[in-house]
C-alpha cells in the first residue's frame, strides 16, 4: 500500500517544483517549467494529477531513477564545464585544490551521499592541519561550483553546503613598514634584490607585476611603468582585474633604483627582474621563502609577508596626503573608496618625517 501526502508546488530559483512524501521518504522533483501564475496552474490541474498516476502504477519511478555520479567522476565536467572562462592560474590552482584538499575525502562518494556533518568535519580536519579560515573559504569554492552544477542538471536537490557556515575568517592585520624600516631594508641589501624591494615600496605594485615586469613596460622618458602581465606559479598571465592593466608613475624615489636594475638586465632586453641564472622568476615563493625572510631577519624586524610592500606604499602616500585617485590608479583598484577602505585605519598622521619619501631623500 502506498502511503502517499499530497503534492505541493514550490519555486527553486525561476523553476516550479513539487514536493511530496512516499512511505515516509521525501520526493522532490524539477518540473522544467518557470515559476509562474499559468504554470502553476497548469502543474495543478494537469500534471499532478499525471504524476499521480505514474506513482500509484510505479512508471514515475522507472522513468525518474538517475544514476548519481561519484564526485570523481561530476568535478571533471564541472571543470571542464568552466575551463574556458577562468584564468588557466585559476584552473590549475582549483585542481591542485581538488587533488590536495577534496580527492581523498570525497572523491568516491556519490554526490547525494554526502552530507552537512561530513562538510563540518571535513572543515574541522583541514583546520586542524593549520589551514586558514580564508584558505578554507578558497578551497570550498571548487565543491559550491561543482554542487551548483549538479544542482542545476537536477542530479541533486540541494547542497550540503547550504547549512554549513566557513569557518569565522579574522580580518587581515595589515603591518605597514615605517619610512625607517624602508631606509633599513634598502640599506641592507645590493644588487637585484634591493632594487626590487625598491620598486615593491615605492610603486605598491603586486608580487606576481613585478616579477612579471619587462623593460619594454618601463618608460624612462616618461617616467611610467605599464603593468600588464603577471606571474605566478610559472604562468603568465594579464593582472588581477581588468583595473590592474595600468600605467603607474616612476617617483623621484624609485627613479635611481630602476636605472641601477637596467646596467644588471637592461641589455637582456627581457624582464626587468632575473634569477642568478638569469631566467625570470618562476613565482614570488622563491623571492620571499629565501632573500626576504633572510633580509627581515638580519635588520631585526618580524617577519611581515612581502605583499606588505604594497601596504606600505598605500599607507606612507594616504599619510602625506596625496590625491587619493592617484594612489588608487597606482595601486590598480577600481575606485578610491576601494583604497580608503582598506588603508585609512592605518594613516598616522602626527609622523610627520614620512613626508621625505616624496623627495626621493633619506636622513
Amino acid at each position: 500500500m502506498i502511503n502517499m501526502t499530497q503534492p505541493k508546488l514550490y519555486p527553486r530559483g525561476k523553476i516550479l517544483w513539487v514536493r511530496f512524501s512516499l512511505n515516509g521518504e521525501v520526493i522532490k522533483r524539477s518540473l522544467n517549467i518557470e515559476d509562474n501564475k499559468a504554470n502553476r496552474k497548469l502543474a495543478t490541474i494537469n500534471i499532478i494529477p499525471q504524476m499521480l498516476l505514474k506513482v500509484h502504477s510505479g512508471e514515475f519511478f522507472n522513468n525518474e531513477k538517475t544514476v548519481v555520479p561519484t564526485v570523481d567522476e561530476f568535478i571533471k565536467k564541472s571543470f571542464d564545464m568552466h575551463k574556458n572562462v577562468r584564468k588557466k592560474k585559476t584552473h590549475d590552482d582549483y585542481l591542485s585544490i581538488y587533488r590536495n584538499h577534496i580527492k581523498t575525502i570525497f572523491g568516491k562518494k556519490k554526490l547525494d551521499q554526502i552530507k552537512p556533518s561530513h562538510i563540518k568535519l571535513w572543515q574541522n580536519s583541514l583546520l586542524e592541519k593549520g589551514l586558514s579560515p580564508a584558505r578554507i573559504k578558497n578551497i570550498r569554492c571548487v565543491l559550491t561550483l561543482m554542487f551548483r552544477d549538479a544542482l542545476e542538471d537536477e542530479i541533486i536537490t540541494k547542497s550540503p553546503l547550504e547549512h554549513v557556515k566557513v569557518p569565522r575568517i579574522l580580518p587581515t592585520q595589515i603591518k605597514p613598514f615605517s619610512l625607517n624600516e624602508v631606509q633599513e631594508i634598502l640599506s641592507n641589501s645590493d644588487g637585484w634584490l634591493k632594487n626590487f624591494l625598491a620598486t615593491a615600496f615605492f610603486t605598491g605594485a603586486r608580487s606576481g607585476e613585478l616579477i612579471g615586469l619587462k623593460w619594454e613596460d618601463v618608460d624612462f622618458v616618461n617616467k611610467e611603468i605599464t603593468i600588464k602581465r603577471s606571474i605566478m606559479n610559472g604562468v603568465i598571465s594579464v593582472p588581477k582585474t581588468i583595473n590592474s592593466i595600468r600605467t603607474i608613475d616612476i617617483i623621484d624615489s624609485l627613479y635611481p633604483f630602476l636605472e641601477s636594475q637596467f646596467k644588471l638586465t637592461g641589455q637582456k632586453n627581457t624582464f626587468v627582474f632575473l634569477n642568478r641564472y638569469d631566467e625570470v622568476f618562476y613565482d614570488i615563493k622563491r623571492i620571499r621563502d629565501t632573500f626576504w625572510k633572510r633580509l627581515l631577519k638580519k635588520v631585526n624586524l618580524d617577519y611581515r609577508p612581502i605583499y606588505h610592500c604594497r601596504h606600505t606604499f598605500a599607507t606612507l602616500m594616504i599619510e602625506n596626503n596625496e590625491d587619493i585617485l592617484w594612489v588608487s590608479n597606482m595601486l590598480g583598484h577600481i575606485n578610491s573608496s576601494m583604497t580608503l577602505s582598506r588603508y585609512a585605519k592605518y594613516v598616522k598622521r602626527s609622523e610627520k618625517q614620512r613626508a621625505k619619501f616624496l623627495n626621493g631623500k633619506f636622513e
